[in-house]
């Protein structure tokens, strides 16, 4: 039972760091966030079928009834993935990255709706945890500023991706992560195909190369590994435990491209870290 919840939460922290990186790169790579999210999805799609095929996951749908959910949590996604570029794009990876993660807190207050279980009050503390470190780094209140558009599209983007996650929790026992992300990622792929015709793309040629990693590192590695780990934690435990990405991504972005947060950051920063590590612990005993 020791190693297998080790297992299980490295596997998720594993997650959360390659997730991470999707700051860096969905800030600083120069095409419109549409068209990056077109290709992150396209790009991933085919690793994920050819990931899927080299190790014999099934790709069949085993429930018709899953198909509508399945439709819907894709289309989400992508409302996600565009909002929290838009996010990065407007104002920085800190300050896109930690608006983003209100979503513990509403994972916490949605997942009894949803799932039908039992609220626990210790989410909400943990989540107003979570919630005080992002509003530490809210500058003053002016629709004017980019830094406060930038925080509104991720506060969105934080609620989409709590549904989006609810949704699957519901299904995830009956199919591997791989085969969820696969199809998430074909769904996103069709419904954004327009973009291409209508966006800018003479960027590709020199931004290929962060797109595959974005593809590969992020989106189909770090997402199918979380997808995954919610077999083995509720919605709310996997949300917050993840909560550790922004700072992750700010680390990566001070090594990267030398953006160095500032004392609010910081400080919003140790009370997402103390979040995530109440979490680990408590989820550990009720395991």
């Amino acid at each position: 039972m020791e190693n297998s919840h080790l297992k299980n939460l490295s596997s998720l922290i594993l997650a959360t760091l390659f997730i991470s990186t999707s700051g860096v790169l969905g800030k600083y790579i120069a095409m419109p966030s549409e068209v990056i999210i077109w290709f992150r999805s396209a790009f991933a799609m085919l690793f994920l079928y050819g990931f899927c095929k080299y190790k014999n996951i099934s790709l069949t749908v085993l429930n018709l009834k899953t198909h509508i959910p399945f439709i819907i949590s894709s289309l989400i996604m992508a409302v996600h993935w565009v909002t929290y570029f838009y996010a990065l794009k407007l104002s920085n990876v800190a300050l896109g990255m930690l608006s983003l993660f209100t979503y513990p807190v509403i994972t916490a207050l949605l997942e009894p709706l949803f799932l039908k279980s039992k609220f626990n009050p210790s989410h909400l503390v943990l989540g107003i945890m979570v919630l005080i470190g992002v509003s530490i780094l809210t500058p003053e209140f002016n629709m004017e500023s980019s830094d406060v558009k930038g925080i509104l599209f991720g506060l969105f983007s934080a609620l989409c991706y709590s549904i989006r996650i609810l949704i699957l929790k519901q299904h995830v026992k009956h199919y591997h992560g791989s085969m969820l992300m696969f199809y998430q990622t074909t769904v996103i792929t069709i419904v954004l195909f327009p973009v291409l015709v209508f966006m800018d793309l003479s960027g590709f040629q020199s931004q290929f190369p962060y797109l595959l990693l974005l593809a590969l590192v992020t989106t189909a590695v770090g997402h199918s590994l979380m997808v995954h780990a919610l077999k083995f934690f509720s919605a709310s435990t996997a949300t917050i435990i993840s909560s550790i990405q922004p700072v992750f991504g700010i680390i990566i972005a001070i090594i990267i491209v030398d953006e160095i947060p500032n004392k609010n950051t910081v400080w919003g920063g140790v009370l997402i870290i103390s979040t995530v590590f109440i979490e680990t612990i408590r989820s550990k005993k009720t395991l």
